[in-house]
């Protein structure tokens, strides 16, 4: 058989688990992860190097991580349905993933209407599996219920989060994508810059640490990311819409802000695998999700218009490497 490659994307509504499923395929965690809805903001790639094995020439497999689908209600979710869009055009394939633990309702049926019109294959992908211990009962109507929406290319059952059945999706998704040349070098698993995994980790400590409105009000511009031989130094901007909210972000005598730094620091510096100065800022930018102005210029591509081109390779301990 040929060496495979192409781009495959990811698609359903919040909290389905693309996320989940993206870092398990990739062995890396590229997307961060909450229980609060429309965590992912921005297309994110993540690359699958399945190396040459009996009867397989191997294949290269670019997943496209994408916000979840949902009807846009201010100019960030707008962006984000843009996103979405963007990422369905020109892929090979999409693996629309589904929670096998949720009832059927117009949500889902929202984002299966966005395929109607597409020629590219659909893999259904039935993630949660594992939660209906005692009720797989359930799965068969389901999968039949899924049928009568659209004609998918293959139906797959899967936990992302306990790796079940992910071989068989692999093979399923090799099995669909063109005969081509890799992409991307051997050695690269994500096109995001350090720069932004940097920011998006501190976001995710501010999801994790806070509650109600303050993880939709919330976001993280990285204002500076300079690598020195033993430290790289980081300040990054953690805005807000209200003065309320700057002072739940700060916390008493500043111990929320310090708890999201420390935690979201060690992580910065696992992925690295360099130490790492992090400065943290809090400020209030008034209706920002509104902001048509202000949500584009949180757009990593954006951001980086005005650095050189090239790459940050990590230590020589790991052989992985970061677009810049």
């Amino acid at each position: 058989m040929p060496f495979r490659s192409g781009f495959v994307c990811i698609l359903g509504r919040p909290n389905a688990g693309k996320s989940t499923l993206l870092n398990a395929l990739v062995g890396e965690k590229l997307a961060i992860i909450s229980p609060k809805p429309q965590t992912t903001r921005n297309r994110i790639q993540g690359i699958v190097n399945l190396p040459k094995s009996k009867g397989q020439a191997g294949a290269q497999i670019v997943l496209i991580d994408t916000p979840g689908v949902h009807k846009p209600d201010s100019s960030l979710g707008r962006k984000m349905m843009v996103e979405v869009r963007e990422a369905l055009e020109g892929c090979d394939l999409v693996l629309l993933i589904m929670d096998a633990t949720r009832k059927l309702d117009q949500r889902d049926e929202f984002a299966i209407q966005m395929l109607k019109h597409s020629s590219t294959k659909v893999c259904l992908i039935l993630n949660k599996v594992d939660l209906l211990r005692g009720c797989k009962g359930r799965l068969l109507p389901l999968i039949e219920e899924y049928k009568k929406l659209h004609q998918f290319h293959d139906i797959i059952p899967i936990s992302a989060l306990n790796r079940d059945g992910l071989d068989i999706l692999l093979k399923q998704v090799t099995a669909a994508l063109p005969a081509g040349p890799p992409l991307f070098p051997e050695d690269q698993v994500t096109d995001q810059p350090a720069r932004f995994m940097a920011g998006e980790i501190v976001r995710e400590r501010v999801l994790l640490e806070t509650e109600e409105e303050l993880p939709y009000a919330t976001t993280v511009i990285v204002e500076n990311f300079e690598e020195g031989a033993k430290l790289t130094r980081i300040s990054a901007t953690i805005y807000c819409e209200r003065e309320g909210q700057k002072g739940i972000l700060i916390g008493k005598k500043g111990q929320m802000l310090k708890r999201i730094g420390t935690s979201a620091r060690l992580q910065i510096e696992r992925m690295l695998g360099a130490k790492v100065f992090l400065e943290l800022y809090v400020k209030v930018q008034p209706n920002w999700r509104e902001s048509r102005g202000f949500v584009e210029e949180l757009d990593w591509r954006r951001q980086l218009e005005h650095l050189t081109d090239g790459r940050v390779e990590l230590p020589k301990t790991s052989k992985k490497s970061y677009a810049r």
